[in-house]
């Protein structure tokens, strides 16, 4: 099983010395990889219900710093050699995919192939109207981002036709190392998973329960079948606690990647936890 660290950009992971200390201290400890979120903004007073708490709310508040997901990962790219820089999730659709494209193979060219495009259609209608977008349009425009995407990344010169995007013949370069960038679609809504079997090379619902986790899981496999696809490649990946018997029932359903939150907010907290997370956890799975 490999283990990664969300909110890798958020809050106070937003100062550059913090996250350089997590992200470097991670690799050290044995973590697989660090994962970024993003919101371009917050609209005041969303009303929008928060899927991911009990009272709607985002953590932090309306004013927590949520740098732009992908240039910390540039950042960490320079200071690591090995862990993999994620994305959990980028909000595909708020974002034109040619653009998408260049920043992803960027990354992965100056990390040596080593990114993760984690995505998703995006929860808070009130983001999407600031940017003048149908937040109703939001999975279908998903949808032929990920197709549009792939076609960047491996084809020259590269073309789509869409309903939502449609471009070319064009060339888009560079590549990635990765040919694809493997694409994992995080969410735990019915249309995620669904999503995940037929498009995804990854799942990452941001749940830990069982039986949450196996109802997924057939969700995305009949899509899956439909879609003419083996399942059986798909990464599948979910938040967790630094619990060694927690860990058994996960493996059992399928889970290959836990990810769990940073264990401190300062570089003494973060020192310890991580080194206990990798010397308690990590070297005994």
């Amino acid at each position: 099983m490999k283990f990664g660290l969300m909110f890798a950009n958020a809050g106070a992971f937003s100062n550059p010395d913090l996250l350089a200390h997590l992200a470097t201290t991670a690799e050290s400890c044995g973590f697989e990889s660090l994962w970024t979120v993003e919101h371009v903004v917050i609209p005041k007073g969303y009303q929008t219900p928060y899927p991911y708490s009990k009272d709607g709310k985002i953590p932090g508040g309306e004013d927590v710093p949520i740098p732009d997901p992908l240039l910390p990962l540039g950042f960490v790219a320079a200071l690591t050699k090995k862990i993999k820089l994620a994305t959990g999730v980028m909000i595909l659709p708020q974002r034109h995919p040619l653009y998408v494209a260049k920043e992803i193979a960027s990354l992965d060219l100056l990390s040596q192939g080593r990114t993760i495009l984690g995505i998703g259609s995006g929860w808070l209608k009130e983001e999407f109207d600031a940017l003048g977008l149908d937040f109703h349009q939001r999975g279908s425009r998903t949808d032929e981002a990920i197709a549009a995407l792939r076609a960047c990344w491996c084809t020259n010169p590269s073309s789509f036709r869409g309903k939502q995007f449609s471009f070319g013949p064009l060339m888009s370069f560079p590549k990635p190392v990765q040919k694809p960038v493997p694409i994992h679609i995080g969410g735990h809504s019915p249309a995620a998973a669904r999503r995940a079997g037929r498009l995804g090379d990854g799942f990452f619902p941001a749940v830990s329960e069982v039986p949450k986790l196996k109802e997924l899981f057939a969700l995305m496999r009949e899509a899956g079948a439909r879609a003419g696809r083996n399942t059986d490649g798909i990464e599948l990946s979910c938040i967790g606690r630094a619990n060694l018997e927690a860990l058994k029932p996960l493996q059992d359903v399928g889970i290959a990647r836990v990810i769990l939150a940073p264990p401190g907010f300062d570089k003494d907290a973060l020192s310890r936890g991580l080194e206990k997370i990798g010397n308690e956890l990590i070297a005994r799975v």
